[in-house]
C-alpha cells in the first residue's frame, strides 16, 4: 500500500511538471502577447513591462525563473490586475467550490439512485423512460443546456432568478453542471448491477432468504460501486472547478470565469496558475478515487 501510493505521488509530480511545460510553451508560441492590444502602451513601456515580468528572456528562461518561483509558492501577479494570483484562484475557487461540491452530491445521489432503479426495473417503463432520458442529458452540450435552462426557467417562466453577487441563485447552475454526470453515474450503475445481480453469490443470498433491500444495498450496490468510483474522481475535479462555459453563462465569478478572462487577456501568470491548480485538483481527485477501491472492496491488492 505505501509503495503504491509514494509510486502514484511521483507519477503525480511527473504529470503536474509536464503539463505545466506544455502550457507554459504552447502559450508562449501563440502570436501576440498580454501588451499588444488595440490601445497598447509605446514602446518604452511595453518594454519595461516585459523587463518587469521576465518576458524579454528567452522563453526557456523563463521557464526556467518560472519553475524556481513556483517551487516558492509563488505564482506570480497578474498582468492586468496587478493582484497575486494565489490570492485570486482561492478567492474565486470558493465560489467555484460550493457550486460544484452541491453539483457533485446531486449527480452522485440521484445517479447511484436512477441506476439502481433502472436495473431492478430491467425492460420496464421505468427503465426505458431512465435510459432515455440519460441518454438525452448525456448528448447535449452543457452550454447549450445552460442556455436552454436559463431561457425556459428565468427568462420565459421567471421561477428562478438570474445570477448574482447579492442573490445566488444556484438551482439552474447546479442543474446544468450536475445533469451530464448524474447521466453517465445512472449508465454506469446499471450496467454494473446488472452485472452482480447475476452473480452467484446474489443467487444465494436471495435463496438463504436475505431481505431484498439488503442485498440490493449491502451485495449489489456496494460490489457495483467501483465503476463509478473510477468515474468519481475526474468528475468531482471537473464540476468542483465549474464548468467553464457555464460559469460564464450564467456570469459566476468563479475559477472557470477567471481562467477563460486571462485567456483572453493573455495574462500567462492567471492562465499558469489556473491550469496547475486545475491539474492538481485532477490528479489528486483521481488518486484518491483510487485508494477508495481498498475501502470499498477489501479484496482489491495494490501489489
Amino acid at each position: 500500500m505505501l509503495r503504491y501510493t509514494f509510486k502514484r505521488l511521483l507519477l503525480a509530480i511527473v504529470t503536474i511538471f509536464i503539463i505545466t511545460a506544455i502550457t507554459f510553451f504552447s502559450m508562449n508560441i501563440i502570436p501576440g502577447g498580454p501588451f499588444a492590444k488595440e490601445k497598447a502602451p509605446s514602446i518604452e513601456i511595453q518594454r519595461l513591462l516585459e523587463k518587469r515580468f521576465n518576458l524579454d528572456k528567452p522563453v526557456g528562461q523563463q521557464f526556467l525563473i518560472y519553475l524556481k518561483n513556483l517551487t516558492q509558492g509563488d505564482f506570480g501577479i497578474s498582468l492586468k490586475t496587478g493582484r497575486e494570483i494565489s490570492t485570486v484562484i482561492f478567492e474565486s475557487f470558493g465560489i467555484s467550490a460550493r457550486l460544484g461540491l452541491m453539483a457533485a452530491l446531486v449527480a452522485m445521489f440521484f445517479g447511484l439512485l436512477l441506476g439502481s432503479i433502472a436495473a431492478l426495473m430491467r425492460n420496464r417503463w421505468a427503465d426505458r423512460l431512465i435510459i432515455f432520458t440519460t441518454t438525452f442529458f448525456v448528448a447535449v452540450p452543457s452550454f447549450i443546456l445552460a442556455t436552454l435552462l436559463l431561457l425556459l426557467f428565468s427568462y420565459k417562466l421567471g421561477w428562478a432568478s438570474v445570477w448574482s453577487v447579492n442573490n445566488p441563485s444556484y438551482v439552474l447552475p447546479i442543474l446544468s453542471l450536475a445533469l451530464y454526470p448524474m447521466s453517465y453515474i445512472t449508465r454506469l450503475t446499471k450496467s454494473s448491477m446488472l452485472d452482480v445481480l447475476g452473480q452467484d453469490y446474489i443467487r444465494t443470498a436471495r435463496a438463504k432468504g436475505v431481505r431484498e433491500s439488503k442485498v440490493v444495498i449491502k451485495h449489489a450496490l456496494r460490489n457495483g460501486l467501483i465503476p463509478v468510483i473510477t468515474y468519481a474522481g475526474p468528475m468531482m475535479a471537473y464540476i468542483l472547478t465549474g464548468s467553464l462555459v457555464v460559469e460564464t453563462v450564467f456570469t459566476i465569478g468563479g475559477l472557470g470565469t477567471k481562467f477563460v478572462t486571462g485567456i483572453n487577456n493573455r495574462d500567462y501568470p492567471m492562465i499558469m496558475g489556473t491550469t496547475i491548480f486545475l491539474a492538481t485538483l485532477m490528479v489528486g481527485m483521481t488518486f484518491l478515487s483510487d485508494l477508495m477501491y481498498k475501502v470499498v472492496d477489501p479484496r482489491i491488492s495494490f501489489d
